[in-house]
């Protein structure tokens, strides 16, 4: 499958030529302070399928897993487009709000519930890891 996307000014745009290797919503306390308190809702693609087209300015820090995460995002509206992990430099985390609709994604596990606030409601039916998951598998392309 095909997937586009675009940031909220539309300056920045995306082409994903595949299909996600997995798909997640993260309660960590650095993902909460970047969606201004719930998780954030992410599709991991192999990075070769992901083409951004449009300036992006990024930011590192030191994840709570322990690698160095970089968050690329437009500059003009501050936009989240996708991470990336020192360990997995081979994909690509997008935020599904960054994906055009309708895309059909959702997340099928929720991670570092152990951070969630007592409030969070997260569905049952996922699967859930406590902090950071198996890395997903490689993808059959």
């Amino acid at each position: 499958m095909a997937y586009t996307g675009r940031c909220a000014c539309g300056k920045v745009t995306l082409a994903i030529t595949g299909d996600p290797v997995q798909t997640r919503q993260c309660w960590c306390r650095q993902c909460q302070q970047i969606a201004t308190g719930g998780p954030t809702h992410n599709a991991i693609f192999p990075a070769d399928d992901v083409v951004v087209t449009g300036e992006l300015a990024s930011n590192s820090y030191v994840a709570a897993s322990g690698n160095t995460l970089t968050a690329s995002f437009c500059p003009s509206c501050g936009t989240q487009i996708y991470a990336q992990s020192s360990a997995r430099m081979h994909l690509r985390t997008v935020r599904l709000g960054a994906i055009d609709e309708p895309h059909g994604l959702r997340p099928q596990m929720a991670i570092w519930t152990v951070d969630a606030p007592a409030w969070a409601v997260i569905d049952p039916a996922m699967e859930q890891f406590p902090q950071q998951p198996p890395a997903p598998a490689p993808s059959a392309s």
